[in-house]
């Protein structure tokens, strides 16, 4: 990465802050059974689905917004499937408290399950922007919602990390000019970290 000021963290949600993969494999699933489609391995789910919005997921599979609304309202219904990743809560307000950075997220989950999913493990306080797949006319891999959250936190792209677990993650930062920190065995980026709490190592480097 450039050696620029870092003035902001944005994050996407599902794969980097909390495990919900689970929840929408289950929640998808019943959503083809309801419309009549064949179900997807935990496997054609991963490679096919997991990462773009659910919009671009049901255009694919020549479904409705009816039956992505369906897809919605089962998600809700499985948030106990759903957990934190360890040690969310405490990068998250180290980021801001220590570091003094701002910190965002950005997600292509519909607000309703987001805003939802924030306040069943109180992580609403720990973001200074949120911006939702509802919030912009396309989700990642377009920069929109990633310039959008940058905009809403009166910051550059250029100060900016986005730290994503996946390919469209990756895309949407570049393509707005963000630096992007990959999470995960699979994750693209121009670093790659296999936990959160790695982030202070990468920060520490550059203006230590």
């Amino acid at each position: 990465m450039e050696d620029k000021r870092i003035e902001a963290i944005l994050f996407d949600l599902d794969g980097v802050l909390i495990n919900s993969f689970e929840s929408w494999y289950q929640a998808f699933n019943a959503m083809l059974m309801a419309y009549r489609k064949e179900e997807m391995s935990r496997e054609e789910f991963t490679e096919k689905c997991w990462g773009p919005d659910l919009k671009h997921n049901l255009d694919a599979l020549n479904l409705s917004k009816e039956a992505g609304k369906y897809c919605i309202n089962e998600q809700l219904k499985l948030i106990e499937l759903i957990e934190p990743f360890p040690g969310v809560k405490e990068v998250l307000n180290r980021l801001r408290e220590e570091y003094k950075l701002k910190v965002g997220l950005v997600t292509n989950t519909p607000k309703k399950n987001v805003y939802l999913i924030l306040e069943h493990f109180h992580l609403f306080n720990y973001f200074d922007v949120i911006v939702t797949g509802d919030d912009v006319k396309r989700g990642k891999p377009d920069a929109e919602i990633v310039i959008e959250a940058c905009e809403r936190l009166r910051t550059k792209p250029g100060n900016v990390i986005l730290v994503g677990d996946t390919e469209i993650d990756f895309l949407a930062g570049k393509s707005a000019g963000c630096a992007v920190i990959g999470v995960g065995a699979k994750s693209a980026g121009d670093m790659h970290i296999e936990n959160l709490s790695e982030l202070f190592t990468i920060l520490d480097k550059k203006h230590g």
